[in-house]
């Protein structure tokens, strides 16, 4: 597999799925090797993924899934790589699961073999910032999907949603639990039991999206702007940010100021931390060593 560091140094422009916004995100980037996805670098210190199954209105796979976590580990063990954003077309970030690979499973098929674990498992260990950039249609796996991500963008036309009732499942991949903790448990459960959708106005109200944008275009760009900017702080701070917020999900209020103290303490023992407040106590820009 081709590596990362190897495709930086490619001057293949970056190719989005939606016209416009080519032409802006063509800078420092290369084309990708992989069948359903692209990776690119469009500035430094960003690594790119963008969901690449346009017939199939990027529809999620196992084979989908394999490069995608392929490419997420290899972006987060480059140290060159501060932040990633994730996204698909503008007319769909993934319109849901691909069907066709899982009408014929029995239980015991889908049970022996964990099916779609590999779905969920690997985006909970990245450390490195993960930005969703949703346009167009994320639903099912691909509201999932983007759930996943630890901050959320999409345009204010975007449809989130799980509609896995109205085909006699339930959702598999995490939306039950992780949609239910960002809006509430009478909300989600009103979504998940009419499989109705929601706009991305309307996840930009309830906080699942931290941002919303008025055009396709835009979220992308804002996507790719905030991973600049968390891309230029100290990777060693960042991580630890990262890990503490995840943290509040999984711990008691006590707990949880417990374990961020400890971690803060910590962070007195980086060479970050003398440099940042060196610099800010001269004046000046610190030059992070990421130690």
């Amino acid at each position: 597999m081709t590596s990362i560091r190897a495709l930086r140094q490619l001057s293949v422009s970056c190719r989005l799925s939606f016209g416009a916004a080519s032409s802006r995100f063509n800078s420092s980037t290369a084309q990708s090797a992989y069948e359903n996805i692209l990776v690119t670098a469009p500035k430094p210190g960003v690594g790119l993924i963008t969901l690449n199954r346009p017939r199939a209105l990027n529809a999620l796979s196992t084979a989908l899934f394999q490069e995608l976590n392929t490419a997420l580990r290899q972006l987060d063990d480059d140290k060159s790589t501060g932040a990633i954003v994730l996204t698909g077309s503008e007319k769909a970030f993934a319109a849901g699961a691909d069907i066709k690979e899982m009408k014929d499973l029995s239980f015991s098929e889908a049970f022996n073999t964990n099916f779609i674990s590999s779905w969920s498992s690997t985006i909970p260990g990245i450390r490195t910032p993960l930005i969703a950039a949703v346009n167009g249609h994320a639903l099912g796996g691909g509201c999932e999907l983007a759930l996943m991500a630890d901050i959320i963008y999409c345009s204010s036309t975007a449809a989130l949603g799980q509609p896995e009732i109205k085909l006699g499942i339930i959702p598999g991949a995490g939306g039950s639990q992780r949609l239910t903790r960002a809006i509430g448990k009478s909300r989600a459960m009103e979504l998940i039991l009419t499989g109705k959708s929601f706009s991305g106005t309307e996840a930009g109200q309830w906080g699942v999206a931290a941002r919303v944008f008025d055009t396709a275009e835009a979220c992308v760009q804002g996507a790719i702007d905030t991973a600049v900017k968390i891309a230029g702080m100290s990777s060693l701070s960042v991580k630890a940010a990262k890990e503490v917020v995840n943290k509040s999900h999984d711990l008691s209020l006590r707990d949880g100021l417990d374990y961020e103290r400890r971690v803060f303490h910590g962070l007195f023992g980086s060479r970050d931390q003398k440099i940042g407040m060196a610099a800010f106590a001269e004046k000046k820009k610190p030059e992070w060593s990421h130690e």
